[in-house]
């Protein structure tokens, strides 16, 4: 009887086919973490603008402003917050991030407003006025 060494044709191709799998999740399981990594970042920006309204703005006003178009606005939070993962500011068009007041006066101060971050692997994470 012949003694064979080696592998055939067949048994690369298979092996090729079975790493090429592997290969492919990795790279899904990858991405979708970090999809998750920039919602999580999200979250943590609306809820540093949240409370920099609620326990810096609204305790020192007694209202909440129409529009927040700078950061120096709340300077109870660190500037970076207001940049989505994808470079946007809050108060530009078109970001991740958006303030909505609501019942506003005529000196722009408003009783209500909405926080909203438009997330990527689940439901948009929205945070409203406390008081």
């Amino acid at each position: 009887m012949k003694n064979k060494r080696g592998f055939t044709v067949l048994e690369i191709i298979i092996c090729i086919v079975i790493a090429g799998i592997f290969v492919v999740l990795f790279f899904l399981q990858k991405q979708d973490a970090a999809k998750m990594d920039r919602d999580k970042q999200r979250k943590i920006a609306i809820n540093a603008i949240y409370y920099a309204l609620e326990e810096g703005f609204y305790k020192d006003n007694g209202y909440y402003p129409e529009s927040i178009t700078a950061a120096e606005e709340l300077p109870w939070i660190d500037p970076n917050l207001f940049t989505d993962p994808n470079g946007i500011n809050l108060w530009v068009e078109g970001g991740d991030y958006s303030y909505e007041a609501e019942n506003c006066d005529e000196d722009n101060h408003c009783k209500k407003y909405k926080l909203r971050a438009v997330m990527e692997k689940e439901e948009d994470y929205v945070k409203t006025n406390r008081n």
